[in-house]
């Protein structure tokens, strides 16, 4: 081939690559447009049944509304919510139930780590412990109720051992009622985590486990040392679900056990909404503490995203 020739050839090669590329571009974007058009309903549905509410929240919340008749204040309704002690004594209750989370996490992990062994009576155990999370809230908190009161279980078990003296009533006091609480998410969460856990260990490969057996090592070093930093991923899950519910999934606990007191000793901010919107007919504050949980979730959401976001190359 001549040099006119091969110089002939190449410049044809270059015309053409460009419409090459152009084409995959108008491909993409034809792409693009056809998701955007089959996402359209999804996003009108999403937009009519969340976006619409929120927005109409948000504006009440910056009003006195009685449900009937509006008034405008503006944002200084979230100054003065903000100058309230009542409202950062909410705030405080919910701060105190997190720290149950550890307990709501390390018992549940664990009762996994030993079902998983295969002890005996593994399967009745399996299915106990699985019991709270088929059980409705309501009864946990009636089952709470009868058991923490002055004349229920617990006094009874303490009256029958010898400790008397020490029996109370844990739904009394504002500290106690609290710690009752708060026992009272930690066992209706160890169902639900139990069964995250187990599955996690059943995805595990046991050649790993057995090759640590090999070298020497204990069961509570594979524990500690193989098992539980394979099951990040399901202890990271486990902790997003037990934070939620720890601030948006107790209210029929304490509408059952406490009714949010004695005095606010009980109340979170999901259940504050309850009292200020429904109780005290005060609708546009109840939207304006709804809306600050709303964001406080909306945040404590964001976080755990990013602290469980998988690394460069590494998938769920």
């Amino acid at each position: 081939m001549s040099q006119p020739e091969i110089t002939a050839a190449g410049a044809a090669a270059s015309a053409r690559r460009p419409r090459r590329a152009t084409g995959a571009t108008r491909l993409t974007r034809r792409r693009r447009r056809a998701g955007l058009v089959l996402s359209l309903p999804a996003l009108v549905l999403v937009v009519l049944l969340l976006g619409v509410p929120i927005a109409q929240a948000v504006y009440y919340s910056m009003t006195i509304w009685n449900g009937i008749t509006a008034t405008w204040v503006g944002p200084s309704a979230y100054l003065t919510t903000f100058t309230d002690p009542i409202f950062w004594r909410v705030l405080e209750n919910n701060a105190l139930l997190l720290l149950a989370i550890p307990f709501a996490l390390g018992i549940p992990l664990a009762i996994a780590a030993l079902l998983h062994e295969h002890v005996r009576g593994w399967r009745f155990f399996r299915s106990v412990y699985f019991l709270p999370t088929a059980i409705s809230w309501v009864v946990i908190g009636m089952f709470a109720l009868r058991f923490f009161s002055a004349t229920g279980v617990l006094n009874s078990l303490l009256s029958h051992l010898g400790f008397g003296s020490s029996a109370t009533d844990m739904l009394a006091g504002e500290t106690s009622a609290l710690a009752a609480l708060a026992i009272t998410f930690i066992w209706s969460m160890v169902g639900t985590n139990t069964i995250i856990f187990l599955t996690g260990m059943a995805t595990l490969d046991p050649t790993l486990i057995e090759a640590a057996r090999v070298d020497g090592l204990s069961r509570r070093q594979i524990f500690f040392r193989v098992t539980l930093p394979l099951l990040t991923r399901f202890i990271q899950f486990a902790f997003v679900m037990t934070v939620i519910s720890a601030f948006s999934a107790l209210f029929s606990l304490i509408f059952v056990m406490t009714g949010g007191g004695p005095g606010f000793g009980t109340t979170t901010l999901e259940f504050f909404v309850y009292q200020v919107g429904f109780q005290q007919v005060q609708f546009g504050t109840g939207a304006l503490y709804g809306i600050i949980l709303f964001v406080i979730m909306a945040i404590v959401g964001l976080v755990q995203l990013r602290l469980i976001k998988p690394s460069d190359g590494e998938g769920w």
